[in-house]
């Protein structure tokens, strides 16, 4: 018997929303719908001139996926770096109110920033995301707990680990010891800019392909060099068992090791897409490690992520979590 559904490994931030119009995100000179990392002195010149109204929450993308399959029920491990400072506190008391279990103590955190990223939302619910990584530039081997790894169900890699060399080694660390520890690995594209710019690297955390990939169908086309739904789901299958691809108001395409399968979402008025991925591979992770069919793991997904981009923050309550479970269960 394993002592984790899910093992998370990804970058650790502290997530700051702010609600701004198109003309401010051109003002800004921020680059809308996509995640670009920034250095510290961008990071205070952007919050400048936002101000210091935020929603705060710990994210990161693993994170939130890891905190949205715990409030769903499941036994969840998170490996991540973050500072001794206030923000590092933040971070780490978060995940313990989420019963995220973690590498993080008291006595293991270094001297530096925590990571933040400033998330801002416009009116077409589009995010787009500025991101400072702080320390959880310097994550490494170091952070990853063997153990956790192998008394997991599965692994679940974050594509953002992807442009540090650190990081990235990290991550192909994290597949390796779970596939030689017979643990299943999940990897997710999460960015187009990570594919554009980082596609090798992203090929290198894959291996020799990984059970279940999450992407959208963005992220997709540019992995591939394709346009059609069909050249996805053919070109996919040779980095992966099974994986779902995202299509927005569309639903989602899944391919389930055999075939595919197109599940279709409620459709809602949104008002804030940040987090719509995260916690879509969560509640899929939570399907996959609690016995539900695979189709139904992308029903429990759609159902998540329609019903997070209705609020604004990367983060249900739980309550509106459990409510969502259990008509699955």
């Amino acid at each position: 018997m394993t002592d984790y559904h899910v093992y998370g490994a990804g970058n650790a931030l502290v997530d700051m929303e702010f609600e701004v119009s198109d003309e401010k995100l051109t003002e800004l000179g921020v680059d809308k719908g996509l995640m670009t990392l920034i250095d510290e002195d961008r990071h205070h010149e952007l919050l400048s001139k936002l101000g210091d109204q935020a929603k705060q929450s710990s994210g990161g993308s693993a994170a939130n996926t890891i905190i949205g399959c715990a409030q769903l029920g499941a036994n969840t491990f998170y490996s991540c770096k973050v500072a001794d400072d206030p923000t590092g506190d933040f971070y780490m008391q978060d995940l313990d109110d989420c019963k995220v279990a973690s590498n993080l103590t008291a006595d293991n955190r270094e001297a530096g920033t925590t990571g933040k990223c400033i998330v801002l939302i416009t009116p077409d619910a589009e995010r787009s995301m500025n991101s400072h990584l702080g320390i959880t530039q310097q994550y490494s081997k170091a952070e990853l707990d063997l153990d956790a790894i192998k008394q997991s169900q599965y692994v679940y890699i974050e594509g953002y680990l992807v442009p540090e060399e650190n990081a990235r080694a990290a991550a192909i660390s994290v597949r390796e010891v779970a596939e030689a520890s017979g643990v299943k690995t999940s990897l997710t594209l999460s960015d187009g800019n990570m594919v554009t710019y980082f596609k090798d690297g992203l090929l290198d955390m894959i291996g020799g392909g990984v059970d279940m990939l999450f992407c959208n169908i963005d992220e997709a086309r540019g992995m591939l060099d394709a346009h059609s739904i069909e050249d996805c789901v053919a070109g996919l299958q040779k980095l992966s068992k099974q994986f779902a691809i995202t299509r927005g108001a569309d639903g989602a395409t899944l391919w389930d090791g055999e075939k595919a399968i197109d599940i279709t979402t409620q459709q809602v008025t949104p008002l804030d897409s940040n987090g719509a991925g995260d916690i879509y591979a969560g509640a899929f992770m939570y399907g996959l490690t609690h016995g539900m069919p695979f189709e139904q793991c992308g029903e429990i997904a759609n159902a998540c992520a329609a019903e997070l981009i209705t609020h604004f923050g990367a983060r249900l309550p739980n309550d509106v979590m459990k409510s969502i479970g259990s008509k699955f269960t």
